[in-house]
């Protein structure tokens, strides 16, 4: 036996021990236990060190609301980081590892840390270590990288199979408590298609640590029948160790299953690890519980500190006694439910804590009667012990302030409960919207936005067992009327017998002998996080006033519990803090998953080669067998640059560039968005679209077109052709082209039904070649000698239909790098035939292939800008110095009247300009703040950002783009720009770098 198993009792399987490994020692347990349990049963209390001071920490919670007992499991490529081990089932072969410490859990060099605390207030990393680029860098960043985060990735692949799976029924119940098996129950009853999930690998929640009475049954009896019930209806689908995560729109859910975590087996494609379920629903019952919350008091982390329902679940699911003498400290009745559980178990129950003046009821006399001593209208003042708790400082309260000489209690554990909060994650991630009740202490659902669900039990702040079936029952016969069926069975009766329990007295913060925040002691708040409640008042000094921001400079609510424990004391104490109510203060945003999802069930079968389609252009094995570097644009893989030798990227870009420049380049330009259109109005659809006119362009014509959204804000940009009448080829930028297409299908088919316009996507039809510098026209001449490739005869914006080296192709006189350009079309099939044909012509006059690199250095010295990067949605035309884009004359167009709106005529928008570096050699960050005065008090006001950065091989000099605040007006101006620590003079010029005249664009 272990040390601290109970001789007799729990649901676990006796019969079945089992051998596990942690922190590299053998230890036993049970078929049935958890990690946690099996740890505890050995007597193991420290488990963990806390994230930023590297505290120790135990086992706090029994569930997944767990903050401190996160651990590494398994070893190599089915390593798995950050697991609770509250949830992980104790399996044969289990091997787990503490994370965050080092060299060891007992001995973490970090705890210094907690020397340094008065230092490591919340947001103290952006106070202190971005004073320098160099030691932020190479000293603050590397530290905080080695230091942050728990457990480690696996570095290999995983061996593991997943898949998904896609149900619709009629009623989903989440939760398969008490309230979730009597609303499955009365729905299955009556006809309904009813998938009922749970978390835990057996169903009954807080019934498998409660013993009850229910219509003269215990609970363990009502339970199986319950189960046997529903296990027979083959219009039901049991879920155990399924977890519903995520709650979207028209009642679409997403679960994950952990179908083999619990065995020994490994996975198979026929017999997956886990599996992730898609469901849609006609009605969705929540019957998501609720979780204790921990009392805020001085060194409330301390291993042997738990909450006092876990203690019970241990005990009574377990048979697990955590220590041999505890001590409770709460605000309500139903610890002490909890504590004389212990009690009879065999535990020392030293003493009841209760912050109530008066506590009274059933189970207060109960503790009374068995001569334990009761300390009523008392607090927790200050904890001892080190890696293990051993005792307590006690002081009389009258609710703001202590009264009395505080006195020494000792146990071995404390059992602390601050109230139960509804588990209310995924009503919130349905839109829905929380009330506070002051009764019960919790938000509580309020308002739904889909309909079509509903909370009940205690998700829905109802803690009665009683009220709890009856109003299950009843929302699972009305579920099923609602999905269609008709009534069979009424909604049943349900005679319990529980104790009857008082409402809680909120407490958010327990003072202590000194005032929060000026003694050794910390409060805390976030376990995980190490958020203390003087990081909160803090928070709240400062400035972060707001739920959310706190939320972010505190990291109270981050991390794998997603604030389960810390939440509401954490709204609580900045609401106390800034003078609000609770209601005022507000609630963080729940957003999915409700708790970590691995990364192999989300991507299931889609892995490997299917894990996302990977495009290549017809010329991809040319640039492969040229050595050329790839990067991914999208899921395109296009050539970034052509290393020659030993050239670095630096070397290979500079050559790339002075080639175009100089002599002659090529560029595989595939990747650009094709779209056909044809039609009668063809002309009239794409006059709409862009801003500028397009009604009485020619035919073998193109014009560069700027396409706004109804904001007025640019789009997406690109040149249309006119190949007939009728028939226009667009092109759009590379990752605007399938949003393009929506687009223009979006208008046809919604707004402007009556135009009769056909749009086909082709950019896969087309390999695209472009040829670009001095010497772009000797190359055409090679291609195609009996052509007149003259100005005069092939003019810049125009297109041509020829056939060159026997294939038919589209040529465009069109340039993004301001130098004689020009664009061959060819059908796919023959765009490796092309590039080649193109290489041998352009051969004796040196001819470069170059890459996206390259192009990026080429478009910005000319100022041309890239949609997404020089813009970011919030920019129109005239922001871009492009007004001459905007006809004056057309009717209408998309986004035309947003840009006659007050805040778009501003003159202090952000506007493009050039920057010269005050040092030719320095190349500014992408993202650097522009400022204005490098010395004005903090916070210094932003003028705007740099939004293309690059070394210019042809000007000698680096070059950058930026939008700042009435940058036009700005032009010949001094300015700063600031990025990590780093200064630097800038002289806002023209964004036109290179060729401002434009002489090169004909040769």
């Amino acid at each position: 036996m272990t040390i601290n198993r109970l001789p007799k009792g729990g649901r676990i399987n006796r019969e079945r021990p089992i051998r596990f490994r942690f922190d590299g020692s053998y230890y036993y347990g049970y078929e049935g236990d958890t990690l946690a349990s099996a740890m505890l049963a050995n007597d193991i209390h420290l488990v963990a060190r806390s994230f930023k001071y590297a505290r120790p920490r135990g086992i706090m919670t029994a569930g997944p609301e767990e903050p401190n007992a996160i651990v590494q499991l398994h070893v190599a490529n089915r390593t798995e980081p950050n697991p609770k081990a509250t949830e992980v089932v104790l399996h044969p072969g289990l091997i787990a590892h503490s994370v965050n410490a080092w060299p060891s859990l007992n001995y973490d060099l970090k705890s210094i840390n907690g020397l340094l605390n008065r230092f490591m207030a919340a947001g103290f990393y952006y106070k202190t270590m971005f004073g320098s680029r160099t030691l932020w860098h190479h000293f603050f960043e590397p530290l905080i990288r080695n230091a942050a985060g728990l457990g480690k990735a696996p570095t290999a692949p995983d061996p593991d199979h997943y898949d998904h799976i896609h149900k619709h029924v009629d009623v989903l119940v989440v939760g398969a408590g008490p309230a979730g098996l009597a609303a499955a129950r009365d729905a299955a009853a009556n006809g309904a298609r009813v998938l009922l999930a749970d978390a835990q690998s057996e169903m009954g929640g807080s019934l498998l640590s409660h013993n009850r009475a229910i219509n003269g049954k215990q609970s363990a009896a009502w339970l199986q029948d319950v189960g046997a019930e529903l296990a027979q209806n083959k219009e039901t689908t049991l879920l155990p160790n399924t977890t519903v995560f995520g709650y979207f729109d028209q009642n679409y859910l997403m679960a994950i299953e952990k179908r083999l975590d619990h065995l020994s087996d490994a996975s198979s494609p026929s017999n997956t690890r886990q599996r992730l379920w898609h469901i849609r629903a006609s009605k969705v019952i929540l019957a998501t519980g609720a979780h204790e919350r921990p009392l805020v008091f001085a060194d409330n982390d301390r291993p042997g500190i738990m909450l006092a329902g876990a203690v019970q679940t241990y005990v009574n699911r377990y048979a697990v006694l955590p220590g041999k003498s505890a001590i409770l400290f709460a605000n309500n009745d139903a610890a002490y439910e909890a504590a004389l559980d212990y009690r009879k178990a065999g535990g020392d129950l030293v003493a009841v804590i209760d912050t109530r003046q008066s506590p009274e009821g059933p189970l207060v006399r109960e503790v009374y009667e068995a001569g334990i001593r009761l300390l009523s209208g008392c607090v927790v003042t200050k904890t001892h012990g080190a890696k293990h708790f051993k005792g307590v400082d006690v002081a009389t309260w009258d609710g703001e302030l202590l009264t009395g000489k505080p006195q020494r209690l000792e146990a071995d554990i404390l059992m602390m409960s601050g109230g139960w909060s509804p588990v209310v994650h995924l009503f919130s991630q349905s839109g829905g919207k929380l009330e506070f009740s002051d009764d019960k202490a919790a938000f509580i659902p309020d308002r739904y936005t889909q309909k079509d669900s509903v909370c009940i039990g205690a998700a829905n702040g109802e803690f009665s067992l009683a009220e709890t079936l009856r109003s299950a029952s009843r929302e699972g016969v009305k579920a099923a009327l609602e999905t269609g069926f008709a009534t069979r069975k009424s909604a049943r009766r349900y005679a319990v017998v529980e104790p009857q329990l008082d409402l809680p007295q909120a407490c958010w913060l327990v003072p202590s002998e000194m005032p929060v925040g000026q003694g050794k002691e910390k409060h805390f708040v976030d376990f995980q996080n190490d958020t203390t409640a003087s990081d909160i008042q803090l928070a709240a000094r400062e400035g972060f006033e707001s739920v959310e921001h706190m939320k972010r400079y505190t990291l109270t609510g981050f991390g794998t519990d997603q604030g389960k424990t810390s939440n509401i004391n954490g709204l609580a104490i900045l609401a106390h803090t800034a003078n609000a109510t609770i209601p005022e203060t507000g609630t963080t945003t729940f957003r999915p998953p409700y708790t970590p999802v691995t990364f192999g069930a989300l991507a299931g079968r889609n892995i490997g080669e299917l894990s996302d389609p990977v495009r290549t252009t017809p010329l991809h094995k040319a640039h492969v067998s040229m050595g050329a570097t790839f990067e991914n644009v999208g899921q395109w893989k296009r050539p970034w640059f052509y290393a020659q030798g030993e050239e670095d990227m630096k070397a290979a870009v500079n050559r790339e560039c002075l080639a175009v420049r100089n002599g002659v380049g090529m560029m595989d330009a595939s990747t650009l968005g094709k779209i056909d259109i044809q039609g009668p109005d063809a002309a009239e659809f794409i006059n709409r679209l862009y801003t500028n006119a397009f009604l009485q362009l020619g035919v073998g014509k193109c014009r560069y077109g700027i396409m706004c959204g109804e904001d007025g804000m640019i789009m997406d940009d690109g040149v249309t052709a006119r190949l007939a009448d009728h028939h226009f080829h667009m092109t759009t930028t590379t990752g605007g082209a399938a949003h393009v297409m929506d687009h223009l299908e979006d208008y046809l088919q919604t707004e402007w039904p009556e135009l009769e316009v056909y749009c086909t996507s082709v950019t896969e039809q087309w390999a695209t070649i472009a040829i670009n510098g001095p010497m772009a026209r000797d190359v055409m001449k090679a291609l195609k000698p009996d052509a007149d490739w003259s100005s005069e005869a092939f003019p810049f914006m125009a297109f041509r239909q020829m056939t060159i080296c026997g294939i038919e192709a589209r040529i465009f006189r069109i340039s993004f790098t301001g130098e004689l350009a020009f664009e061959i079309n060819v059908p796919a099939r023959f765009g490796l035939a092309l590039w080649h044909r193109v290489l041998q012509a352009g051969k004796p006059f040196d001819i470069t292939p170059y890459g996206t690199e390259a192009m990026h250095v080429l478009r910005a010295e000319k100022g041309f800008i890239i949609v997404g990067q020089d813009t970011d949605g919030s920019m129109t035309p005239q922001d871009m110095d492009m007004d001459w884009i905007v006809s004056k004359k057309k009717k209408d167009f998309i986004g035309k009247r947003s840009h006659s709106r007050p805040d778009t005529v501003r003159t202090d928008r952000k506007q493009l300009v050039g920057l010269m570096t005050e040092d030719p050699t320095f190349v500014l960050d992408e993202g650097a703040q522009i400022l204005l005065n490098p010395d004005a008090a903090t916070p210094i006001p932003m003028l705007g950002h740099v939004t293309s950065s690059y070394w210019s091989a042809a000007l000698g000099h680096s070059i950058a783009l930026a939008v700042i605040k009435d940058g036009f007006k700005r032009k010949g101006e001094q300015l700063h720009s600031y990025s990590l620590g780093n200064w630097q003079k800038v002289t806002v010029v023209d964004p036109i770098f290179y060729d401002k005249e434009g002489v090169q664009r004909d040769g």
